[in-house]
């Protein structure tokens, strides 16, 4: 199994205070799944996200890629494997403003030791056009797809989305999550999507349901239909 989350337990505050917001999480994926993590607010699914990029770290239990544990590792480990295995996508888009379109893609790309080509890669996103352009002179979508480049110009094993749509009108938001598809499609990335938009469910290989800390649902969907066919 390409991707491993093992007893992920996390809690916050202290005292009567202490909140338990994972509750156990088990999960596995194969390399170039695409997952989605739905559930309401509070369910943990963020959490989740933010323990598997190195974000925050679990109380307990442990996560491993491709069989590297992220249990024992240190600091400066933890920076390594971030910058190896991950790609992130945030709702809102963490452009650097006085970098163009191209330079915010290719700070992605100064991250890795393999980095996909820049040119095709804005060829893909449909920024070609935009590319000497300041994150101020786009359109909310072409930031998201700026963000996405950034993320994925590095070739992460795992490209992680954190409502990557929330921000983003209906067409547009289409738009980005066929992007992501074709992403998952081209470069066999594996990716797992947060988000509270049940529709988005039908484009994933997997939809795991997190309620109160702990997983609820965890199912292969066997009638995928594209990011195009959605309907919300």
């Amino acid at each position: 199994m390409f991707l491993e989350i093992r007893s992920i337990q996390k809690s916050f505050g202290q005292g009567d205070n202490r909140v338990q917001v994972l509750k156990g999480v088990d999960l596995s994926l194969e390399r170039g799944e695409f997952c989605v993590l739905l559930g309401p607010s509070g369910s943990g699914k963020s959490t989740l996200l933010n323990i598997l990029g190195g974000i925050d770290s679990a109380d307990s239990g442990d996560i491993a890629i491709n069989g590297e544990s992220m249990a024992s590792m240190k600091e400066k480990q933890l920076t390594a494997y971030r910058r190896r295995h991950l790609g992130y996508v945030f709702q809102m888009y963490n452009l650097i403003p006085n970098l163009t379109v191209r330079e915010n893609v290719e700070v992605g790309a100064y991250l890795s030791d393999a980095p996909l080509p820049v040119d095709e890669l804005l060829r893909t996103l449909g920024l070609e056009e935009h590319q000497d352009k300041l994150p101020n002179q786009l359109s909310g979508g072409q930031q998201q797809r700026t963000a996405i480049g950034r993320a994925i110009v590095k070739n992460p094993d795992i490209l992680l989305c954190d409502e990557p749509t929330g921000a983003l009108d209906y067409s547009t938001s289409k738009e980005i999550l066929k992007l992501i598809e074709t992403v998952n499609r081209t470069y066999g990335n594996t990716v797992v999507m947060v988000t509270h938009n049940a529709a988005i469910k039908d484009m994933a290989d997997r939809v795991v349901r997190l309620r109160d800390g702990a997983i609820c649902g965890n199912e292969r969907n066997e009638h995928k239909v594209s990011a195009e066919d959605l309907e919300w």
